[in-house]
């Protein structure tokens, strides 16, 4: 009887065994993989934004995305002819993401502000500083966030790098001069771009508010993009008018922060904000609450020159807490220079492995929630 019961349990056993076995093999395989299960290149590659020129992307940015090695692409306007060839190249890029071993949507974005700064055709056609004059502006505001939402989502796009929350301080200066700005009051800001944020991400398109702690006491001649700016604004004028649209936009669920390449003497003297732990972790994280994503302008911009290479300064973002390094020059080297150094400084122990990951979460559980 013992032998017998024996010979059943080892059957049992064994048929169990099997079965498991089966149905391991059977089963889909998931091919998503927590941070640490990438490689280092790939673990980089989840804060890298890459860019390229023209109609049609490059293999070798393909093969990036193939790998793991991209969390996303931007697009300019040399980039798109129609919304037929864009939406063409957007599938070509989800379908290289789809071979990915990372199995997170790629972040797909543009700058759709509204009025001059498009880059597809189409909503919104009002620029922020229209919106701000309008009757009933807070409905416009919303209508324009939903617009702009709808129009990415049409072509295949889920990150808009809008809307901008800089309060203007002089008319006709270098955010007013485009029409960037919805208002030179700080309350009115908010609560427009707070309804451009609710309504556009209700779509499926994440929003970006821009550029922390803000740019609106910038000169016409103050471009970060182009040279080193200061903007002498005092730790009360930046607390009471700049970064007074950003609780609101926080509380309405912002996905991205993007900080601004300015230096503000009130906040660090020596750093630019996208490069300084006292701007994106004292005031932006520590002191607003913001816990999504953080972003850079463009990793190239000539408001970086004292500070070497894209490559060291990618390094200088991701110790200030940024994580997301915008490489816009229109080169997948670029993108390529960046992971490499990623990779470098977190090998060397010179950026920590610790908040190396949670960057990476945070980018991954955004990824997440778009389509």
């Amino acid at each position: 009887m013992t032998s017998l019961r024996r010979r059943i349990n080892w059957v049992t056993l064994i048929a169990t065994v099997v079965g498991t076995v089966a149905a391991v093999l059977a089963a889909p395989i998931n091919t998503a993989l927590t941070a640490n299960a990438l490689t280092p290149q790939q673990e980089a590659g989840q804060r890298i934004i890459y860019s390229y020129t023209g109609l049609t992307p490059p293999a070798s940015l393909i093969q990036r995305i193939q790998a793991g090695q991209a969390a996303g692409v931007i697009f300019f306007g040399d980039n798109i002819s129609s919304d037929t060839q864009i939406s063409s190249v957007v599938g070509q890029l989800r379908q290289a993401a789809a071979q990915s071993p990372v199995a997170a949507p790629l972040l797909l974005m543009t700058d759709q502000e509204g009025g001059q700064v498009r880059r597809l055709p189409g909503a919104p056609t009002l620029s922020e500083k229209q919106i701000g004059q309008s009757a009933n502006a807070v409905t416009v505001a919303g209508q324009a966030g939903h617009d702009a939402g709808e129009n990415l989502r049409s072509v295949g796009m889920n990150v808009n790098l809008a809307p901008v929350l800089d309060v203007y301080y002089q008319a006709g200066n270098f955010i007013d001069e485009f029409q960037r700005s919805y208002s030179n009051n700080a309350s009115v800001v908010s609560s427009l771009g707070q309804a451009f944020i609710g309504n556009q991400q209700t779509v499926g398109a994440a929003a970006t508010a821009k550029h922390f702690p803000g740019l609106g006491a910038a000169t016409t001649s103050q471009n970060t993009d182009a040279q080193p700016v200061t903007l002498n604004v005092s730790l009360s004028g930046l607390r009471s008018k700049d970064e007074v649209p950003y609780p609101a936009a926080i509380a309405a669920g912002v996905k991205l922060i993007m900080v601004s390449w300015a230096t503000y003497p009130a906040l660090d003297a020596s750093r630019p904000a996208g490069l300084s732990s006292a701007v994106v972790q004292g005031e932006l994280r520590n002191r607003l609450g913001f816990q999504g994503v953080t972003v850079t302008d463009a990793i190239e911009a000539g408001g970086l020159q004292a500070f070497g290479s894209d490559a060291n300064r990618s390094v200088l973002a991701a110790q200030a807490g940024m994580d997301l390094i915008l490489c816009a020059d229109g080169t997948v080297a670029q993108g390529d220079n960046v992971n490499a150094a990623l990779v470098g400084a977190m090998q060397s122990g010179q950026l920590s492995q610790s908040s190396f990951t949670a960057a990476v979460n945070r980018v991954t559980a955004l990824r997440n929630t778009l389509p």
